[in-house]
């Protein structure tokens, strides 16, 4: 069983930065690939990023260039660092977990909130 723990969302204007944190508690590999999802209000949710191993990233269009997505294998933990934010990245943002073959995210955080002000 895995637990995931998101942390670092808040209120930011837009153009700002934050660094969202997802710590993960029990049996994680690196051939476990960790991702973030975000949901906006009234819309569905929807990938932004997400790590398997040391280099094998894949980034919504809508954040490439500006979000990047790491992992420290040691703390158990994944980070999204959030560059140049727009009110559009407004939202709440999932950390999930999927087991190496799998073709579903299936452990998930409970969110963290994150709002851009125009």
């Amino acid at each position: 069983q895995v637990q995931l723990v998101e942390s670092g969302g808040g209120l930011v204007q837009a153009g700002g930065s934050l660094r969202l944190s997802c710590a993960a508690s029990g049996s994680i590999s690196s051939a476990d690939t960790m991702g973030w999802y975000r949901q906006a209000p009234g819309k569905q949710r929807e990938l932004v990023a997400h790590i398997t191993g040391f280099w094998g990233t894949n980034y919504a269009d809508s954040v490439k260039g500006r979000f990047t997505i790491s992992r420290d294998y040691a703390k158990n933990t994944v980070y999204l660092q959030m560059n140049s934010l727009k009110f559009d990245d407004t939202g709440v943002y999932y950390c999930a977990v999927a087991r190496r073959g799998a073709t579903t995210f299936d452990y998930w955080g409970q969110g963290t909130q994150v709002t851009v002000s125009s």
